[in-house]
């Protein structure tokens, strides 16, 4: 298909070229290879020369294992077997979302204050499963990265793999969810008591609160409840932190040095995605390198479907039985009417998001479990 006027190809390998390029987020929703995608500008950029680090959430196992990640580590570490004759690096790490987050209790709170935090029942549980945590805390994790980057000068680029969301939006929506539950009137309930006094604030703010204490005790039982006050009561003081953490990243995310790499598979859903995600991060002037689609159908020659389909039946019709030769020719239409599906999702989008540079990943005949499996779906992103 051909190429709508005004659409570019993606050249990545001109962004992680440039210096002034410090963070690449590869963002995208759920099963399109994003943390492949980070892997391999990784190891691209570290192989070109820069000093990268690779924050990447839950990859597959044998992925994992191909950076020397086999265990779930919090702390960044060196990848073996980089080629690294050009004076670049590569570190990696896989978030523990957990860790992550009693990282910033214990930053940003007295010894007495985190450990009280910390062994509340409802913020194990706030801190392992509340809605947006993991998105939160890989914003929280991007935020301590770059500031180690500038105070160690350890690394120059920090490419980052958002998490598995349902919604590619969820990785920017955390902050604002987060802050709407801090902000939020079952908060400020439960914070006024410790703030005026306790039981005696309830007597002086009437039935309303009253009410509402006694349909929360109902519903959440009353060791809970008192769980829950104790935890807003010990996190009140960060909770400004929080906000102005959640700000800083934002403001980060919006910087010049940041790139967005959206990340897509060749099918509609994936790519109304990718529309939507492209559409939001113009609205919050936030810097798009480009989409990559990954995963696309190609073929090789010029064997169109239909010539696969006529050249099957007459060695049908030639022979009894299907040959060999038949079922092959018949398997190539298929994939020649994947291929052409394929470009046709993607004609649509450029002419949709026209301007906006895309480059495309053919689908790999493995999985891609290895560092030389990295460097040819990095070869293909650099265009």
């Amino acid at each position: 298909m051909a190429r709508p006027t005004g659409s570019p190809s993606l050249r990545l390998d001109d962004l992680i070229a440039d210096p002034q390029t410090r963070i690449v987020v590869c963002c995208g929703s759920g099963g399109v290879g994003k943390t492949t995608t980070a892997a391999a500008l990784g190891v691209r950029a570290a192989e070109q020369g820069r000093r990268v680090v690779v924050l990447t959430i839950d990859p597959a196992l044998r992925l994992a294992q191909s950076l020397g990640l086999t265990a779930l580590d919090n702390t960044p570490r060196p990848v073996t077997g980089i080629d690294t004759a050009s004076g670049g690096s590569l570190d990696a790490m896989m978030l523990d979302m957990k860790r992550t987050f009693d990282e910033v209790v214990e930053q940003h709170a007295t010894p007495e204050k985190a450990a009280q935090i910390l062994a509340n029942p409802f913020y194990i549980a706030v801190s392992s499963s509340f809605a947006g945590t993991q998105e939160y805390m890989a914003m929280e994790k991007l935020g301590q990265l770059r500031e180690q980057a500038r105070r160690e000068d350890r690394w120059d680029l920090i490419v980052v793999d958002t998490p598995p969301s349902r919604s590619a939006l969820d990785f920017l929506d955390a902050p604002k969810r987060l802050g709407s539950f801090l902000d939020g009137r079952f908060i400020r309930i439960l914070v006024a008591p410790a703030k005026a006094g306790g039981k005696a604030y309830f007597k002086a703010v009437g039935a309303t609160v009253t009410v509402a204490v006694g349909v929360m005790t109902k519903v959440l039982g009353g060791d809970l409840l008192r769980d829950v006050q104790t935890f807003v009561a010990a996190l009140d003081t960060m909770f400004g932190g929080f906000r102005e953490r959640a700000d800083a990243t934002y403001a980060l995310l919006q910087d010049a040095e940041t790139a967005f790499v959206v990340v897509a598979s060749p099918d509609r859903d994936a790519l109304r995605e990718a529309s939507f995600f492209v559409e939001r991060l113009g609205q919050e002037r936030m810097p798009l390198a480009g989409v990559v689609v990954n995963r696309v159908q190609t073929l090789a020659g010029n064997l169109s479907r239909s010539r696969a389909e006529d050249a099957a039946a007459a060695l049908d019709e030639a022979t009894p039985r299907s040959s060999a030769s038949a079922d092959l020719l018949r398997l190539h239409a298929d994939l020649a009417t994947m291929a052409e599906r394929h470009q046709a999702q993607i004609g649509r989008f450029r002419s949709g998001n026209p301007g906006i540079a895309v480059t495309q990943v053919p689908a790999a005949a493995r999985d891609i479990h290895d560092l030389e499996g990295l460097r040819e779906v990095g070869a293909t992103l650099a265009g």
